[in-house]
């Protein structure tokens, strides 16, 4: 970090003493890395919310007996190619798999697939994490 600015904030003790505690907890080695994290945080979800080109993880748990549910999700899959740059396939017991699909796309798009795989009858599960590209961020 060539170029820092120091700042004053004003808060509450009570909150502060919140604060503290969950960054001792995450393991922040003080507080100013984790107002940075904070701060990057937030301007990654504003990213998401503009639509810009983000990448992630959407990740789905079924029971693989479900008729036809293993061929529909495959065929989702393929239509979305362009987006899902690779699918992580676990068996977790005689029963349930879980999928992990590393996704690259515009927020929209992605949210698009998650919703229809996430949607899709037998589906148990599932869960879309957005993140960024890094690229604005320093």
């Amino acid at each position: 970090m060539s170029d820092v600015t120091r700042f004053g904030v004003s808060i509450e003790d009570s909150l502060l003493k919140s604060f503290d505690r969950l960054i001792t907890r995450k393991g922040y080695r003080n507080r100013s890395e984790a107002i940075r994290d904070l701060i990057r945080d937030s301007l990654v979800r504003e990213e998401w919310e503009l639509g810009k080109e983000t990448v992630g993880t959407i990740a789905i748990v079924y029971d693989h007996h479900t008729r036809e549910l293993s061929r529909i999700l495959t065929d989702l899959q393929h239509n979305f190619f362009k987006f899902i740059i690779s699918t992580i396939h676990i068996h977790l017991d005689a029963h349930h798999c879980m999928e992990v699909l590393i996704v690259k796309g515009k927020s929209d798009d992605l949210r698009k697939i998650s919703d229809r795989l996430i949607g899709t009858k037998g589906v148990k599960h599932g869960r879309l994490c957005l993140t960024t590209t890094g690229k604005g961020l320093k």
